[in-house]
């Protein structure tokens, strides 16, 4: 279900500058691409048509902050990029719940193809029915962008509710963030800046609380069109980090966006 089938420039690949070897396309079907990424480290199996993650789901891996003994839960883990993204960083387990059977069966290939197995686990489930018998040190989400009942939906299904507000909203994953993250937890979101008011109104409805912002500027002096946001528990001020700038004046990547893409370990400095 998520992250959206969001496509950016590239078709949602990183950079081919990026890929440092061929990887082997025996284990793709006819429909399948297979992309490497973090400097050949990962490796990720993408439908030709229908859900490919954009540049977001980097983005996001990057700001999550793990430690080694965190117990971590994914809503809604697409082809299971950001998960397999995290797997640089320090953490116990993954667990990376999504709804739709064509994605959840994509991603336990992408977990095996990445020997992560005894790392992350896909569980093939409506979030909003999932019930675990534990609490998580942290939970994380691309959530879908589109609200209900606008924009344009897919010829594709699976892109629609990659992309779209059908099968859960942006309530729907504070509630079960609020629910299942542990007291002293942290929860990561990436969401359009146009809809920040949305997700902070579904947070404080689910007694979460704003911990840290940074907004995502194509270049510099534009408006912003994503923000990254950390919630937890309980009061206090919310650092606002400096803005994450995409493109220089020239169009390409800034340093900043190509270590990310090169599989940064340290997410962003205040």
């Amino acid at each position: 279900m998520m992250p959206c089938g969001r496509r950016s420039k590239g078709s949602g690949e990183i950079g081919p500058a990026l890929k440092i070897s061929e990887p082997d396309l025996s284990v793709t079907k006819a429909d399948e691409t297979l992309d490497t990424f973090y400097r050949g480290q990962i490796l990720v199996l993408q439908k030709k048509k229908g859900y490919r993650f954009a540049v977001d789901a980097p983005l996001l891996a990057d700001f999550i902050r793990t430690r080694p003994a965190d117990e971590a839960l994914e809503l809604g883990t697409g082809n299971g990029v950001i998960a397999l993204l995290l797997s640089i960083k320090p953490f116990r387990h993954i667990t990376a719940v999504e709804i739709q059977e064509t994605l959840a069966d994509l991603a336990r290939r992408n977990v095996r193809l990445n020997k992560l197995g005894d790392r992350i686990s896909v569980v093939r489930k409506d979030f909003k029915e999932y019930r675990p018998r534990k609490k998580f040190d942290v939970i994380f989400s691309n959530p879908p962008y589109i609200k209900k009942k606008t924009g344009f939906l897919s010829a594709s299904a699976e892109k629609s509710v990659a992309k779209h507000e059908i099968k859960c909203d942006i309530l729907d994953v504070m509630r079960k963030t609020g629910e299942l993250l542990e007291k002293m937890g942290r929860a990561y979101f990436i969401y359009p800046a146009q809809r920040q008011d949305d997700m902070a109104k579904a947070a404080d409805e689910s007694g979460l609380s704003l911990r840290a912002l940074r907004f995502i500027l194509p270049r510099s002096g534009d408006p912003a069109n994503l923000f990254l946001a950390e919630y937890g528990f309980g009061a206090g001020s919310p650092r606002t980090l400096r803005p994450l700038i995409l493109y220089d004046e020239r169009g390409a990547y800034t340093p900043e966006v190509r270590k990310i893409f090169e599989g940064r370990r340290r997410g962003p400095a205040a």
